[in-house]
């Protein structure tokens, strides 16, 4: 029988700062034969991608699955998949700030580097889906020779100063707390790694002074991502919201896509938390109510995640306008079928149960299926919004079929194992649990050895 994340990993009644500093900056410093074959396999299925990028580099966009009228297929699916995924961290570490939740602070390093990491492969899909690469810089809004002026009223303009805008401050974001601990690690470190950490943490000594500030900063950064973050998501709903096309000019198109983010984001979160603890040892830090508590915000959002989906459909069955109901039916009932009753399962009917009970959701390898079926589950709803659609205009002569192509597939394939690959090498170079946080939480809650706490008293 599988064991609860409870009776795997009880938490002692006290700790000490030497074996805080020992569990959480062991990964920095010890490689298992694990890590290096995750790397190796990472590293081959992006290897292949790459390849797949330069043959269709080579001989051009047709080697894909895009045909006419489907312009947009699985480029694009990805780019809001990952864009949406993207909320795990920035945006849930800073509400969970904000509201001042004391169980967030072993879990906030590791949604965090989610945002910036899920980020960076989105924002490859617009130069991958425009063909020649080597014109991106016509994505770029800037005052150009060629008098070609920027078109502000384009939602791709809008896309990319939000993704900019949301990049820049997710980095900020993850890098200032990372702060005191990149000093930690580089009184411990020697030779590269000692100079390398002495850059970074910018001269930290932890003063009343430094902590004050960082706490300040800190504190506004968090309120200033909450509000960037949910327009990101608005933003990139827009791009579809603000055409013609059936089932796309709907206006609640915005908050839909918003809670979609929130909703993978914490499954993505759930996942990373669970290999995190199984395979760096984490019982003690990443608890059962973290766990818990994640699977509470997961069920809520599954809720309105069902609400959300239930009210686009139902409004479109009910109006019964042929082309929008030309694509209704090819999503329910016609060829794309298997994939929306799929995204339904995944994303509602077997997911609700595992949280809503709490025997179920207490189970990690439950919660983990949960959170593995959400994700599955979000891609598919990604592309149900984006295929069918294109695949059936309001001119029904241009109708078509789509098939993707092994360049897709394998691009795709390639954008997983470039996500993972970016966390297994942050994870080698940076505690992926907040040592400070984690010491001054449990100051807090009288469970950290007086001898431990003189550091943080200094605040």
């Amino acid at each position: 029988m599988t064991k609860s994340v409870e009776s795997t990993a009880p938490a002692p009644e006290k700790m000490t700062g030497e074996r805080i500093d020992r569990d959480l900056l062991r990964p920095l410093t010890e490689t298992s034969r694990r890590y290096w074959a995750a790397f190796a396999v990472c590293a081959l299925v992006l290897g292949w991608a790459l390849f797949a990028w330069g043959w269709q580099l080579h001989h051009g966009i047709g080697v894909s699955g895009k045909r006419r009228p489907e312009f947009w297929s699985l480029y694009i699916t990805n780019f809001v998949f990952w864009i949406g995924i993207s909320h795990a961290g920035t945006l849930i570490s800073a509400i969970l700030r904000v509201v001042g939740a004391e169980w967030r602070r072993p879990v906030t390093r590791c949604a965090e580097a989610i945002t910036v990491f899920a980020l960076l492969v989105g924002s490859m899909f617009p130069i991958i889906h425009m063909g020649r690469a080597w014109l991106f810089y016509w994505l770029i809004p800037y005052p150009n020779e060629r008098i070609m002026w920027p078109n502000y009223r384009s939602p791709l303009m809008w896309d990319f100063f939000a993704i900019l805008a949301y990049l820049t401050g997710s980095l900020i974001y993850l890098y200032l707390p990372l702060i005191p601990d990149l000093a930690l690690v580089r009184d411990k470190a020697r030779g590269f790694r000692r100079r390398l950490y002495s850059f970074l943490s910018l001269g930290w000594r932890g003063s009343e002074t430094q902590w004050h500030r960082l706490e300040k900063i800190v504190s506004v950064m968090a309120i200033v991502i909450i509000p960037v973050a949910v327009s990101v998501h608005t933003i990139v709903s827009w791009d579809f919201a603000m055409t013609i096309n059936p089932m796309w000019s709907s206006t609640i198109f915005g908050p839909y896509f918003v809670v979609g983010a929130i909703f993978s984001g914490i499954a993505a979160l759930i996942l990373a938390m669970v290999v995190l603890r199984g395979v760096l040892g984490l019982q003690a830090y990443l608890q059962e109510k973290q766990f818990n508590n994640l699977a509470l915000l997961l069920l809520l959002m599954s809720l309105l995640w069902f609400y959300f989906t239930f009210a686009e459909y139902l409004t479109v069955w009910y109006a019964n306008e042929p082309a929008e109901m030309a694509v209704w039916a090819s999503k329910v009932t016609g060829p794309y079928a298997p994939g929306f009753w799929a995204m339904v399962f995944c994303c509602f009917i077997i997911p609700f149960p595992i949280l809503a009970i709490k025997k179920l959701r207490r189970r990690t390898s439950l919660l983990a299926l949960a959170s593995a079926l959400i994700c599955v589950g979000m891609w598919l709803e990604r592309f149900l919004i984006v295929v069918p659609t294109l695949g059936h205009p309001r001119l029904t002569f241009n109708w078509r079929g789509y098939s993707t192509s092994w360049v897709e597939v394998s691009i795709t394939a390639g954008t997983f194992a470039y996500f993972t690959l970016l966390y297994l090498v942050f994870v080698k170079l940076f505690p992926i649990v907040a040592v400070w946080e984690v010491k001054e939480g449990l100051r807090h809650e009288g469970k950290l050895e007086a001898s431990a706490q003189a550091p943080l008293m200094n605040r």
